[in-house]
């Protein structure tokens, strides 16, 4: 046997009352994460109206599944797609440290997708979920995903694509056999590059889309008999072998059923690169402890994990000159300055690219690897403040969000609401986050994506 026959099998075989209560309540909240991430990226991501005009001239539009924000009906696979890709462009959605992907954006809409297909219930569709979320970040850490990103290749679209057809493939109710096919057909479609750093281009987005339609294809493919590769992970020319130059392929499978990579899995509270976030909370609480001025801060560094710098610190000069949305969600100095000089970072933060006091304040954030934080957590830093004179410093091992910092459902709530009311007005909205809350409970997921679609009056523009 080998690790994609075991990761096939344990996909095949989850079912709720199986699972550890813990492990089910938790799906359930990062659900509504993600959510709440699809309906506003819909509307306010500046890919959206490319992405959409993209998939109608493609013919996935007339379909019965649904987009969540969208007023519109798409294909199965369409649906995957726009959900997908709406899902990962705010850079609000979760993260699984340790793998340094975001897991939820590929798996949830292919088994969202894949549950309209079938006529599933919301049960069999959270079941496919906790087994996406698995196959997704085991992967990740078994590359592992340092080594992988090394290589230019960018985790959540590369893994997910693998979690998207697990998940749709327990939504279909294949046996062992066909989501170790499915996931075989996978290895085809797996495909992502960080190469969207050079000019915050968008492809970040849209390939975390592919990655959903296309584990969502895979799925398919297997479910009517079409065959896919042995040993699609583990094998010479498998994606382990040849995506990473150092895999450990046993990490894939260790405490499989046992222990649950979804529970590591933590909920940002600001829009932008996770591996900025200890330097947000500790310029916040900086700010906050010391009543901080902008214009008094002389200058500021923050300390991060090397696998970090990569995104949010190097080459520092783009970083301190973010001209893009995206440059923005992966400038460490972008987000600093904003909590310093604002008190918050949220997506309307992003309004102030160009705003000359945070470019005044972006000139002074430094960024620098440092290996003590690596060891402190993956997602550690330490922010270093001279102003006044004096020097201000604050440490922060696990940012809020992270497992061992998560979030109140209260807190969820509030991200949730402040994300979705805008689209679809406070009483649609309510209904929506009480549905996914109980989702195990419906008797056909697709009463999901219509709680989703909005009400032409309560609508954003676009």
């Amino acid at each position: 046997m080998g690790i994609t026959t075991d990761l096939a099998r344990f996909s095949a075989a989850v079912a709720l009352p199986a699972l550890p209560g813990e492990v089910v309540d938790r799906a359930r909240l990062l659900v509504l994460d993600l959510i709440g991430n699809i309906v506003r990226g819909r509307h306010e991501a500046e890919s959206s109206q490319p992405l959409l005009g993209a998939a109608r001239a493609l013919g996935v539009g007339a379909g019965h599944a649904g987009v969540f924000g969208d007023p519109c009906r798409w294909t199965p696979a369409g649906a995957a797609f726009l959900n997908g890709a709406f899902a990962h462009s705010l850079d609000f959605d979760d993260t699984h440290a340790a793998g340094s992907l975001h897991p939820g954006a590929p798996v949830i809409p292919a088994a969202i997708a894949a549950g309209e297909m079938a006529g599933a219930g919301g049960a069999e569709v959270l079941a496919g979920i906790v087994a996406g979320y698995e196959v997704t970040c085991r992967l990740a850490l078994a590359l592992p995903a340092r080594d992988h990103c090394e290589r230019g290749f960018h985790p959540t679209a590369t893994c997910g694509a693998f979690g998207a057809a697990a998940a749709a493939g327990r939504v279909l109710g294949l046996d062992a056999a066909g989501i170790e096919a499915a996931l075989g057909v996978a290895l085809s479609q797996s495909a992502g590059s960080l190469q969207f750093l050079a000019n915050g281009a968008w492809t970040k987005r849209f390939q975390i889309g592919w990655a959903s339609m296309g584990g969502l294809c895979a799925a398919t493919l297997a479910a009517e008999g079409f065959r896919g590769p042995a040993a699609a992970l583990e094998g010479q020319f498998g994606f382990l072998q040849a995506y990473s130059p150092n895999p450990v392929p046993e990490r894939a499978v260790q405490g499989l059923g046992d222990e649950f990579e979804l529970m590591r899995t933590g909920v940002k509270p600001y829009p932008s690169c996770r591996y900025g976030h200890a330097g947000i909370d500790a310029a916040l609480a900086l700010r906050a402890a010391h009543t901080l001025r902008a214009e008094e801060i002389e200058s500021v560094t923050y300390a991060l994990p090397p696998a970090g710098m990569r995104l949010v610190g190097e080459p520092a000069d783009r970083k301190a000159d973010p001209r893009s949305v995206v440059d923005a969600q992966h400038s460490a100095p972008f987000a600093i300055a904003c909590a310093l000089a604002t008190g918050a970072m949220e997506w309307d933060s992003y309004r102030l690219l160009g705003d000359p006091a945070i470019r005044a304040l972006l000139a002074k954030v430094h960024c620098v690897p440092d290996a003590a934080m690596a060891a402190l957590g993956p997602m550690a830093g330490h922010l270093t403040i001279t102003a006044r004179g004096g020097t201000f410093a604050h440490t922060v091992a696990a940012p809020v969000g992270e497992p061992e910092n998560f979030p109140s459902l209260e807190d969820l709530r509030g991200k949730f609401d402040a994300l979705v009311t805008p689209v679809l007005g406070p009483d649609r909205t309510a209904r929506l986050a009480n549905a996914v809350l109980a989702i195990d409970t419906l008797n056909d997921i697709a009463r999901l994506t219509r709680l989703g679609t909005p009400v032409l009056s309560a609508r954003l523009a676009g």
